[in-house]
């Protein structure tokens, strides 16, 4: 049997499935070699996270669409109570109302669009990558594809970027550029010309450390959930190819059971946890220090 046809490792598996669909600003396929590289992009996760946030948007708007005053259907119920429970929570965080005509269906959309990106964690792991196995290099394409756009820390990151903006913008808005630009230098130990410096300095790490806690909190549960469902995969792929080992088939279908129940509650978790801290930070840009 040549070397191109022989099974891949545990190993080579997993750093298969890792593999984004990348291509530079050429659109050229091109191979991240470094931690950081802002001279190409994920197209897999790109592609997936457009197409999600519209599908996202097109639910709610359907919602909305077909809504009637009588008794609601369960469509209609769960668009309603997702609605009151993100209102609510607007509410108790962000007290200024125009603020929450935009803040709201903002954060409203955040968490359906991130639960839709989570949610394709729980397609196996080998069905829409198989099909681009074939599908991708007969278009031009390479083989590799990953589906979550969730575990991809550019994904996240780059959605915690924009919530950093937004809190920029209202920081401003609400104190203007002379009221925040003092808070800068003088919260949080005091306005003294000789605590100037460190209050700007422990300002700027705080903007930082939100920003990254934020992005890559969503990006690592989600990556390893990723991860573990490979883990499950391969103890059923051993056996399927041995077709010994009972217990691995037992296992991968008890471990993949129990793990789906189980990321079920992540997936939603990890949206209503961003949505919330997005709240959390635009509210803080409205409070005074």
């Amino acid at each position: 049997m040549s070397s191109e046809q022989h099974a891949p490792s545990a190993g080579e598996y997993i750093t298969h499935h890792l593999q984004h669909l990348q291509k530079n600003f050429a659109f050229e396929s091109v191979k991240q070699s470094t931690i950081v590289d802002f001279t190409l992009f994920n197209l897999d996760s790109l592609v997936f996270a457009t197409v999600l946030g519209f599908l996202g948007v097109f639910l709610l708007w359907l919602g909305v669409r077909n809504a009637t005053s009588g008794v609601p259907g369960r469509f209609q119920a769960a668009v309603e109570i997702l609605f009151e429970l993100v209102d609510n929570e607007a509410k108790g965080v962000i007290n200024n109302a125009k603020s929450r005509a935009f803040v709201g269906p903002l954060a409203l959309t955040v968490f359906v669009w991130i639960f839709l990106m989570n949610f394709m964690d729980m397609l196996p792991v080998d069905f829409l990558p198989q099909i681009w196995h074939s599908a991708g290099p007969a278009l031009g394409f390479k083989d590799t594809l990953r589906v979550v756009p969730t575990a991809d820390l550019s994904t996240t990151l780059g959605m915690s970027t924009l919530v950093l903006l937004l809190c920029l913008y209202y920081s401003v808005k609400i104190k203007g550029i002379a009221g925040w630009g003092h808070e800068l230098i003088a919260a949080p130990f005091g306005d003294h010309w000789a605590l100037w410096p460190c209050n700007f300095v422990m300002q700027m790490i705080e903007f930082v450390t939100k920003t990254v806690s934020h992005g890559m909190r969503l990006f690592g549960n989600m990556f390893a959930g990723e991860l573990v469902f490979m883990l499950i995969a391969l103890m059923g792929g051993a056996f399927a190819m041995s077709l010994t080992g009972f217990s691995l088939a037992f296992g991968h279908i008890v471990a993949g059971t129990i793990w789906t129940l189980f990321h079920i509650l992540v997936i939603v978790l990890q949206a209503f946890i961003f949505m919330m801290l997005t709240l959390i930070y635009i509210g803080q840009a409205h409070d005074h220090h």
